[in-house]
């Protein structure tokens, strides 16, 4: 056994004021991020970049609408077909709690070929958000987009179309007719008024709520619409204002 009093025993020295000090930043973690040796002060690694989504499935984001996919058979049932367009196909569908009716246009993404296309989808969506909760205007539920189509799902109008209306009755009344111009007048001024042309108007495009003979009448197929600023013609609004002129002058030349 060594002598621990011996002279030539070596001495702890980890209290001795000469003892060389380790650097106390050197190799230690700053918030958890080993440190370089060669310089402290920046990390041996890079940080994460905050674009980076945190741990977890990330969510898919249809290219029409930008938001995440979501099957709009999740929240209703589809039923029978309504109708049909150029871009789309209208059924009738089922919400699976309330059991509520409504109407789901469902615009098929492969017939979108054109920018132009998916910009008037888009703009669609918008402008019934924007109108919605108007009178005389259908009322929108929500919009949808999975990988094969997006789905609109608005209030269901179960009255048929305003054109059906006037082929079945063959013809209305002085009071009658003036009823329903008055409803079209005022759904174009509240579209006016809230900054949006609705650019198709037609007996085709309006839909009574029930089969009733007094059933309110509403407003459908935004498709076509687009938003335009107050005082500012739009260009395709003067054209037609132009054919209107034209069919005006002709019929105080003919006298029809």
């Amino acid at each position: 056994m060594g002598n621990r009093n011996s002279p030539h025993r070596k001495r702890d020295d980890r209290n001795s004021p000469h003892r060389k000090r380790d650097n106390p930043e050197q190799g230690r973690p700053h918030n958890n991020i080993p440190i370089s040796p060669h310089n402290p002060a920046a990390p041996a690694y890079p940080k994460p970049s905050s674009s980076k989504s945190p741990t977890g499935p990330q969510q898919v984001k249809g290219r029409i609408l930008g938001r995440p996919l979501e099957d709009v058979r999740s929240q209703y049932s589809i039923g029978k077909e309504l109708g049909r367009g150029q871009f789309g196909v209208t059924y009738i569908c089922t919400h699976r709690q309330t059991l509520q009716k409504y109407a789901c246009k469902s615009i098929a993404i492969r017939k979108l070929k054109r920018n132009d296309d998916i910009e008037k989808v888009r703009m669609e969506v918008k402008i019934m958000q924007h109108l919605t909760g108007k009178p005389n205007i259908v009322e929108f539920k929500g919009a949808y987009e999975d990988r094969r189509s997006v789905n609109l799902v608005m209030e269901l109008c179960a009255g048929g179309e305003l054109f059906e209306r006037i082929i079945a009755k063959g013809h209305y009344s002085e009071r009658a007719a003036a009823s329903l111009f008055r409803t079209i007048v005022k759904v174009v001024h509240t579209c006016h008024s809230m900054g949006v042309l609705h650019r198709d108007l037609k007996p085709e495009n309006f839909l009574f709520v029930s089969k009733d003979e007094d059933s309110p009448l509403k407003a459908i197929d935004f498709g076509l619409s687009v938003f335009f600023k107050p005082g500012k013609p739009h260009f395709p609004f003067l054209l037609l204002l132009k054919g209107m002129q034209a069919i005006v002058s002709l019929s105080n030349f003919y006298y029809i």
